[in-house]
């Protein structure tokens, strides 16, 4: 019964648009109150919060989006857009091939879907609509390529799983790679299947001299990049101090860029700051909110109840995954994370599958409600920037969800997909 409560004051508090670390906090708050009285509570937050935000991996999660803004504030995304135009001109559909290039580039050294989308928006809607693209498919391409910074490492949703799960950060991390260059296929090849169906202009071919300088433009980004992940997965450094380096990646591609000033280096802090507070609320209210489900004895009872069950348990799995489908309409992801993930994991685990697998797995579900309406939050985002009706934005992001789906599908059939670069790591 008490589990029951606690599960309609969090929703409410969700549905009326309170600050999803609130949400989460009230709720726990009230659940803990209910179970043990005052001292309870008491005696929680007497101990949470250090165990919470104290650990030294967890400080991966504000350096990557420190990361992410030096990398904003360069102007490096217009940089890698422009580049892979010139080199994939000639393939029909060629500046949308580009725009989804840009935003796995731009995934590859940040971890944030919204910003990724949000500039995007700017640097290739409007060039896209000029060149002859349907409003559709450039604004469905533009948000669709920002959830790859969900995936692609460094991803802060990965990061953010890991700490839930206590899992691995650099397995976790290095998981992502593959997926999310399935991804990032898969709507590459739905930007080619609709220009051939005539939603885009034929194809442009660029001389061989500014190919090369186009390659010279995406060598910043691609040398990141490498810094960034190469170094986790051969070993050498921990996540955190591989964003210790990225955040110097990034200055050092402002100074190149000459674009190092007193407002735009305080603009990435202020945001990184800003962005920091709110996930690292989040974990704090999901320590909290994961105490509590210990308190109630929830998850075994749930666990038991699920083994006991005589189903095959990949039908099981296909119904968590499907869930959290579901919620990514609703919900941010973050959030999903953070109230589902110390609920589902004991009984993923039971059933006998890898835990880093499912953070993958549950992640690409959950993304393609960055696309998806209601919430669709890299759909409003293109919409606003790209000035674009937020309805043409989601019927443009109908193909592309079909893709991401069938990704979604296959890195569930083939675990392998996500497996096989975080077993050479061992």
């Amino acid at each position: 019964m008490i589990v029951l409560i606690v599960s309609i004051v969090l929703l409410a508090l969700i549905l009326l648009r309170v600050p999803v670390a609130f949400s989460i906090m009230a709720a726990s708050i009230l659940g803990l109150g209910l179970l043990g009285g005052l001292s309870n509570v008491v005696g929680v937050f007497a101990v949470i919060p250090t165990s919470a935000v104290g650990s030294f991996s967890l400080s991966a999660i504000p350096l990557f989006i420190l990361m992410a803004h030096l990398v904003l504030e360069s102007g490096a995304l217009g940089a890698v857009f422009d580049s892979a135009r010139t080199l994939v001109g000639r393939v029909r559909g060629g500046t949308g091939i580009a725009a989804v290039v840009a935003g796995a580039g731009f995934a590859s050294v940040s971890g944030s879907s919204t910003a990724a989308a949000a500039t995007l928006a700017h640097t290739s809607t409007r060039t896209m609509v000029e060149e002859g693209y349907s409003q559709r498919l450039a604004t469905g391409t533009v948000a669709s390529a920002g959830t790859l910074a969900a995936m692609i490492p460094p991803s802060i949703l990965l990061v953010f799983y890991a700490v839930t799960a206590e899992t691995s950060i650099g397995e976790t991390f290095m998981a992502g790679l593959l997926p999310g260059l399935l991804m990032a296929t898969a709507l590459g090849l739905t930007v080619y299947v609709m220009a051939l169906r005539g939603h885009a202009p034929g194809a442009h071919r660029s001389p061989l001299a500014q190919k090369l300088r186009a390659v010279l433009g995406l060598a910043p980004v691609l040398l990141l990049f490498a810094l960034v992940v190469g170094t986790v997965f051969f070993g050498v450094t921990t996540p955190t101090e591989a964003a210790a380096m990225g955040c110097l990646g990034g200055l050092i591609l402002m100074i190149w860029r000459r674009r190092l000033t007193l407002d735009r280096l305080r603009a990435a802090i202020l945001g990184s700051v800003v962005s920091s507070g709110m996930i690292l609320a989040i974990i704090f209210a999901a320590y909290v909110f994961g105490h509590f489900l210990a308190e109630s004895r929830m998850t075994p009872a749930i666990v038991d109840a699920v083994s006991a069950l005589e189903v095959p348990s990949a039908l099981i799995m296909a119904l968590i995954v499907l869930l959290y489908l579901l919620l990514g309409f609703f919900m941010d992801q973050m959030a999903i994370i953070a109230l589902t993930v110390p609920v589902t994991l004991p009984v993923v685990e039971a059933l006998g599958y890898d835990p880093v697998w499912f953070g993958v797995l549950i992640i690409l579900a959950a993304e393609i409600g960055l696309i998806t309406p209601p919430l669709g939050l890299n759909s409003f985002v293109t919409a606003r920037a790209s000035g674009i009706r937020l309805e043409t934005v989601f019927l443009g992001a109908v193909p592309f969800i079909a893709a991401m789906l069938i990704v979604v599908v296959l890195v569930f059939v083939f675990p392998e997909i996500a497996l096989w670069i975080p077993g050479l790591m061992q």
